[in-house]
C-alpha cells in the first residue's frame, strides 16, 4: 500500500492508522456517537451510584451500536465481556479526555475489571489463550492465567521476534517460566503470522467447522423424522 507525502495526507483531512488510511471525518463522527454514550454513563453515576469500568462502557457501546457487524454488538447481545486496559490509548480516551472539560467527574474503575478478568481464569476448569498480536492484550491474558497457575491451550499468532527482549516476541516457553502456561499443557503454540491472514483460516478449520457440522447434522437429523412422518 503506497501512501500519499505525509504533508498532503494532513491537508486533505486523511490520517494513517498503522498502514490504514482514515479520514478524520470518521474520528468527528465516534466522537459525536461516543460523547453521547459518556453523557448517558455520567448521569447514571450521578443519580444512581453507578461506578464504570471499561468492560461496562464497551457494552454500553454494543448495546448502541446497532450494527449486526460488529463485535461489540454480539459481545453486548450474549454478556461477553470484553476488556481493554488501555482503553484511553486512543481515540476513546481522547474523547473523554475532551470530555473532561465538558463535564468533569466521570469515574472509569479499572480494578473492577482486573478482578473480574482474573476470577474468571482463577475460577475456570480448563483455560485456552488464543491471542492476535502483542504487547498489553496478550500480557494480560497470559498473566490472568498466572492466577490459576497457567492456562491449559495457548496459541499465540504475531511477527514479533523474541531477540528483541518485547513481550510480543516472547515465546510459550517464556510463559510456562512464569507459569503463566502449564508445563504439562498440550502443545503451545507460537505462529510466526500476520494474524488477519492466518486467523480466518484457523477459524474455518476448527470451530467454523465444527459449529456448521452440528447444524449440517441437525439438518439431516431433521429431514430423516420428516421422512419417517411422510411414510406413516
Amino acid at each position: 500500500l503506497l501512501f500519499p507525502k505525509q504533508w498532503y495526507q494532513r491537508r486533505v483531512a486523511i490520517t494513517a492508522g498503522g498502514n490504514l488510511i482514515v479520514p478524520n471525518l470518521n474520528y468527528s463522527l465516534f466522537e459525536e456517537w461516543c460523547v453521547k454514550i459518556l453523557d448517558e454513563m455520567h448521569t447514571e453515576q450521578e443519580e444512581k451510584g453507578v461506578i464504570w469500568s471499561p468492560s461496562k462502557m464497551i457494552k454500553r457501546m454494543g448495546d448502541r451500536i446497532n450494527n449486526e457487524e460488529s463485535v461489540l454488538y454480539w459481545a453486548a447481545k450474549n454478556n461477553i465481556p470484553i476488556f481493554c486496559p488501555a482503553i484511553i490509548d486512543g481515540a476513546i480516551g481522547d474523547v473523554i479526555f475532551l470530555q473532561s472539560y465538558r463535564r468533569e467527574g466521570f469515574i472509569m474503575d479499572l480494578a473492577q475489571d482486573i478482578r473480574l478478568l482474573n476470577t474468571s481464569a482463577m475460577y475456570a476448569q480448563k483455560s485456552g489463550m488464543l491471542i492476535l498480536g502483542g504487547g498489553v492484550i496478550k500480557h494480560h491474558i497470559a498473566n490472568a492465567n498466572l492466577m490459576r497457575n497457567g492456562a491449559d491451550f495457548s496459541v499465540y499468532i504475531n511477527t514479533a521476534q523474541p531477540f528483541d527482549g518485547s513481550d510480543a516476541g516472547a515465546t510459550p516457553d517464556e510463559a510456562v517460566s512464569w507459569g503463566k502456561i502449564r508445563a504439562n499443557s498440550k502443545e503451545p503454540v507460537k505462529i510466526y503470522c500476520e494474524a488477519t491472514l492466518i486467523f480466518p483460516l484457523l477459524v474455518a478449520q476448527t470451530f467454523a467447522k465444527h459449529v456448521f457440522g452440528r447444524k449440517k447434522d441437525a439438518k439431516k437429523e431433521g429431514n430423516e423424522n420428516e421422512r419417517v412422518e411422510n411414510v406413516e
